[in-house]
Formats: C-alpha cells, structure tokens, sequence
C-alpha cells in the first residue's frame, strides 16, 4: 500500500506543490492548515510521515511536533522559512527527524521523505564496520581506509561510499544514491557522478584497480577484490 504522507502549512500553494509532486512520485497524501487541524488529521489517518511547517496559526509547529512525538513514533519533517540554525537545532531538540527549509526544491523533499521512511522501517542497517577486501570503513568514526591506509574523504563521498560497500557487487542507480544524500541542494544527478569521480582517484591511488564501476545507463557498483 502506498505511503501515507500528512502536508501541514498555511500557504496553499506549498502545500499544492508538495501534494502533486508527491502523488506524482507514488505517495498518498493529506493536508492541513493550521496546527489544531493537524492533530486531528494525524490521530484520525495515521499518516505514514508528517511534513510540519514550523509558523502555523491557532497551533504552532512546535507544539503540534511536541503532541505528536508523546503520541506516537511517526517519522517528522520540520518546514521553516527560518533558516537560522538554532531553529534548526530547536525543531530536531523537540522530537522532528528532519528539517528542510524553504524556498525547497520538491524533489530534494522527496528525496528526505524516502529515506527518512526507510530508516523508520528499519530497511537500511548498515553495521558499524564495513569491510570489502582491503577497504575499512568506520560508520561511527567516520574513518575510511584502504589497505591500512586512511583515505580524507568529504561527507557525501563518506555518504555514498558507506551505501555502495555496503552492498558489494550490487548495481546502486542514481535515484538511491541521490536518497542516500538525503536531498542535499547540490545533489542532482550531475553532482553524483562528480562525486563517484572524485571517489575513484582517491581510493584508486590507494588500490591501484578500479573498485567503483559505472553500469551504463543505471548506476554504480563496488567491486570486491581479493
């Protein structure tokens, strides 16, 4: 069954936007418009995941956020125009998974919902130690070897190198790893292939062997080597 996703914002055209590129992308989906309403709605529907706005009227954002967590697990994303960092901090501090603010592009807000969803369902599990071959990656550390050599790498080349070794020999197609960035404004496909770019040279000046291989037309995949 399809996703059920509740949209809470005053502004209609946001919540237009979200609605139909989110139908457009597989999902189900409810709006509200104020923070009394949404509540109701959440208790009545049991949405799958609520995109909140932080400036509601009659109820805020973050009192309906604060409800929801004591009322239950449902996976949050905190809206805001509010772009300042302690509103960021404030939002995930009271119970949201997640922020985006706006102006947002609606498909980096599709982007956070999926993978936001699959880490509630508990569908990606990566272990705290990923070892392929001569390759160590450290989850918790944040650390990359290769060889016993450690290997410098950026945050999204950490994000997507953790995603392909995590599944070696597994075609990953631009669309997870996208996910995987979790909607990052610079992640349009472009930007992955950047990324996987910058990935080889560094870890095949460790290897001396191609590890990452590209599947024309679909993705990438990590090569296991003995």
């Amino acid at each position: 069954m399809q996703e059920l996703i509740l949209v809470v914002d005053d502004e209609p055209k946001i919540t237009r936007l979200a609605r139909d590129y989110l139908e457009k992308n597989g999902f189900r989906v409810t709006v509200a418009s104020d923070g009394q309403s949404a509540l109701t709605t959440a208790r009545r529907e049991k949405p799958d995941l609520v995109v909140l706005d932080l400036m509601l009227p009659i109820m805020d954002g973050r009192e309906v956020c604060k409800i929801l967590r004591r009322e239950s697990d449902v996976p949050i994303i905190m809206l805001t125009a509010l772009a300042e960092e302690v509103d960021q901090v404030t939002g995930l501090e009271i119970g949201a998974d997640d922020y985006i603010t706006k102006p947002f592009s609606p498909r980096a807000l599709v982007a956070r919902i999926r993978a936001l969803l699959r880490r509630s369902k508990g569908e990606v599990k990566i272990p705290s130690v990923i070892r392929v071959g001569a390759l160590e990656i450290d989850t918790e550390a944040y650390t990359v070897s290769y060889d016993n050599t450690s290997i410098k790498l950026t945050p999204n080349e950490f994000k997507l190198l953790q995603l392909l070794a995590s599944r070696p020999g597994q075609t990953l197609t631009r669309e997870q790893l996208l996910d995987n960035l979790h909607g990052a404004a610079s992640s349009i496909d472009r930007s992955v292939d950047s990324h996987i770019k910058n990935l080889r040279r560094k870890l095949e000046t460790e290897a001396r062997t191609p590890l990452i291989e590209t599947v024309y037309g679909i993705g990438y995949r990590y090569m296991e080597h003995k």
